[in-house]
């Protein structure tokens, strides 16, 4: 909309049409500094050692590890990266509106055979200007990694897009098992395994504490 080589408008003539502040129009967002970068990857390794933590915890692991935060700060993160105390709440086996509840299927289940059953997980990882989260699809019997996306933010679309090439390379599995995390149990994904005739298994409560 804005055209800074516009020969009859100077920028500030373009911005004071368009009610613009010209500060806003010039300014460049700067690269996370290292002590930033290092908040925000002590955040992340601190959550998954103990991810029933929340913000008030959070923020003293920081602390005591030497990084000046506060509250507001851990807060801000957590929702930045999508992160939250996992934790048992009230209703937490009831599901949110719209939302369908799966079974976990793979309980007893010997996996002998390729494609009869994937997994799906997202994780992170740190380059020197920020983060950027990865998600993989492990087939369990031969632990070969059948497709894996990076992506700077955690929608889900960079996930469907995974599990869709990885379905293309390899053939559909008969059951993906994965979290309940939003990416997961977005319309999108369920209604990709849904139309390949993929049974759809979901950890649940108690499930970490399995050794089966």
């Amino acid at each position: 909309m804005l055209e800074r080589a516009h020969t009859q408008l100077s920028m500030r003539a373009q911005c004071g049409l368009l009610g613009l502040a010209r500060s806003g129009v010039y300014y460049q967002p700067a690269a996370p500094g290292a002590a930033a970068l290092a908040v925000e990857e002590a955040l992340l390794e601190a959550h998954l050692r103990a991810p029933m933590y929340g913000v008030r915890r959070l923020a003293a692991e920081l602390q005591r590890a030497g990084h000046a935060v506060g509250h507001t700060r851990v807060r801000r993160l957590m929702r930045h990266h999508g992160l939250r105390a996992l934790m048992p709440r009230r209703s937490f086996s009831r599901p949110g509106p719209g939302r369908q509840r799966y079974p976990y299927l793979l309980s007893g289940v010997h996996v002998d055979r390729a494609n009869q059953a994937w997994a799906t997980d997202i994780t992170y990882i740190r380059l020197a200007t920020g983060f950027v989260y990865v998600v993989a699809l492990l087939d369990i019997h031969s632990r070969y990694i059948v497709g894996w996306t990076l992506s700077t933010s955690l929608d889900a679309v960079f996930c469907v897009e995974t599990l869709q090439n990885a379905m293309a390379r390899h053939g559909a599995p008969e059951t993906v098992n994965m979290d309940q995390r939003a990416q997961f149990t977005s319309a999108a994904y369920l209604s990709t395994l849904e139309a390949a005739g993929v049974a759809i298994s979901m950890d649940g409560k108690g499930r970490v504490f399995e050794t089966s």
